[in-house]
């Protein structure tokens, strides 16, 4: 009997960890897609899960950083959802291609136009980002929610210690420059990082990154066409040669 007792006493602490841990990661997050490095690009899914039984999510504003402030944040457009973005101007102003930028994002908000988040799912919004600062290894990005029923949750607390606190805000790690491959790393192949981090950075510069494209396109377009024309001659080439040989058989 007083085993049965320790058992059930066990297996209540057990799903009691369980639920509670579910509830403590069910918050506002941010995810880069490979990675995000000093200096470059990024492509990153801001992601947002309904935590309310009984109302949805129908607005979300996220807050970045001034004191590391972003030139270009741009938002990927996600259906049912209208997106603004809000600049402030720069007391220090940047240099990003050679070029002087007064003004930084500020704000990105999401407000429902047509859809919500319900209970029990989940939403992401992506963003592209550049060019990410090169003094600091992370940026938070205060977070607010707001349900259906008007009450608004404030994901801004930033963790101090090893204990999460009950609203964190959301965090974007980024990682050393040489990582990436804007700060000269070499690598003998494409990595999912490097793609994300290169769409990303496509989206942040002029057409003359555009042409580039086009250009390497025709060329390997035009190679292949030289590869498929010899192999067609030497196919030819092998079918007369069977041919002749196929003729002296027969004379013979």
């Amino acid at each position: 009997m007083n085993l049965s007792r320790v058992a059930l006493a066990a297996g209540t602490a057990a799903a009691s960890v369980v639920l509670l841990s579910g509830t403590a990661f069910a918050h506002v997050g941010v995810q880069p897609q490979g990675q995000a490095a000093q200096g470059g690009y990024a492509t990153v899914n801001v992601k947002v899960p309904n935590e309310r039984d009984n109302a949805s999510t129908v607005k979300l504003e996220v807050n970045f950083p001034l004191d590391h402030p972003l030139a270009s944040v741009m938002p990927q457009p996600v259906p049912g959802w209208k997106a603004e973005v809000t600049k402030t101007k720069l007391d220090k102003p940047l240099t990003l291609h050679g070029k002087q930028i007064n003004e930084a994002v500020s704000k990105v908000t999401w407000t429902a136009d047509g859809s919500k988040i319900g209970p029990g799912q989940f939403q992401q919004f992506p963003l592209s980002l550049g060019q990410l600062p090169e003094n600091t290894d992370q940026l938070v990005l205060k977070a607010i929610q707001t349900y259906d029923n008007d009450e608004v949750v404030r994901w801004i607390e930033e963790q101090k210690g090893s204990e999460e606190p009950q609203y964190p805000a959301p965090v974007l790690k980024l990682s050393p420059a040489g990582e990436d491959h804007h700060g000269g790393a070499a690598s003998t192949a494409p990595t999912a990082s490097a793609s994300a981090s290169a769409d990303a950075k496509a989206g942040h510069e002029s057409d003359g990154g555009h042409a580039t494209t086009e250009t390497a396109s025709a060329s390997s377009t035009d190679t292949m066409a030289r590869v498929l024309g010899v192999v067609g001659i030497l196919v030819g080439l092998a079918g007369i040669a069977f041919g002749v040989l196929a003729g002296r058989r027969r004379s013979a």
